[in-house]
């Protein structure tokens, strides 16, 4: 673990750096990590003051807080830094990449193992906090921000308060991306879920309810449309449908939110045109199957397009208006 390798490690997972003597002079990760090793080093002589001494003016000069009875692998890079805290008992592996602000620490006050063993080509995102003494699987991520109490699987994404696997965990190549704006929410996809199973469960009842003898009733007139009044359109029938579709992340409509921006009819050819927050919702298969869906139950219809469009989302003009934007 020379420094030679080191500088290295900065080189390849930060593209911010640009020269050696940048490198050595101005990263405060890597400063806490030299230090940290010295003081690890009069650890393990049994010189507990020196090496807590150590310890403290590392934090003091670089805002990273490293325990040093803490056991660090190689190519280990901090990247920034502040606010980082690696308690007594944790373990981190080799080639892990560490945000600012990520905390391993404890939840016991005994003397024993209490507090997170992280794997190799681990990356812990800007904020994440891991307790206890579990185990972060090899090649997991964890999501800035998240709240880790459980052990996670090797190569799986886990976000949140607490922190929740998002998607399957699936072998793959060593990474050390983390794109924290395309994070999975899988609270946001359970709930989704739910919903696209109340729709079916409702789309059975109707149907059950259309196949079952009528009650012997006394019948009630109903108003006849005669030629001089508006037929219902069937536009108009196609957004009272979507009314039924909605956001999981906000409790309303689409059609209310204004993410139908129009619905175009072409003889037995339907397309509707939404307009999101983001092209990278995590709902938007489920937004087209229900939009698809619902579009698809009104006879005459044979086929629905959805299309995602890449346009700025008009949520203030919608709360003016009060209508969907069509």
């Amino acid at each position: 673990m020379g420094i030679r390798e080191d500088i290295r490690t900065v080189f390849r997972k930060d593209p911010a750096a640009r020269s050696t003597l940048e490198v050595l002079c101005c990263y405060p990760g890597l400063h806490a990590i030299w230090m940290h090793r010295i003081a690890h080093s009069l650890w393990d002589k049994d010189f507990f003051f020196l090496a807590r001494l150590t310890s403290h003016i590392s934090r003091t000069l670089t805002g990273i807080e490293i325990h040093p009875g803490a056991k660090l692998g190689k190519r280990v890079f901090i990247d920034h830094g502040s606010g980082v805290v690696i308690g007594e008992t944790a373990e981190v592996g080799d080639d892990v990449l560490i945000y600012m602000g990520v905390v391993l620490g404890g939840t016991a006050l005994e003397r024993k193992k209490r507090h997170p063993t992280v794997e190799n080509e681990v990356v812990l995102g800007s904020g994440a906090i891991v307790l206890g003494p579990i185990t972060i699987g090899r090649g997991a991520k964890v999501g800035a921000g998240s709240v880790v109490v459980r052990s996670v699987p090797p190569n799986a994404t886990v976000v949140g308060v607490p922190a929740k696997i998002a998607g399957t965990p699936q072998p793959s190549e060593p990474s050390e991306q983390l794109d924290h704006n395309k994070l999975p929410d899988p609270m946001l996809t359970v709930i989704s879920q739910m919903l696209d199973r109340l729709s079916r469960l409702e789309e059975r009842l109707q149907a059950h309810e259309k196949t079952s003898p009528a009650p012997s009733t006394t019948p009630i007139p109903v108003p006849v449309l005669t030629s001089e009044k508006t037929p219902f359109k069937k536009e108009d029938q196609i957004y009272s449908l979507l009314k039924g579709v909605i956001d999981p992340a906000i409790g309303e409509d689409i059609v209310k939110l204004g993410f139908v921006k129009e619905v175009i009819i072409d003889g037995a050819n339907v397309d509707v045109n939404l307009v999101l927050t983001t092209s990278s919702c995590p709902v938007i298969e489920y937004f087209k199957d229900q939009v698809k869906r619902k579009v698809l139950s009104i006879n005459g219809i044979e086929n629905v397009t959805v299309n995602i469009l890449d346009e700025p989302w008009k949520w203030d003009r919608n709360k003016q208006t009060g209508t969907p934007l069509r």
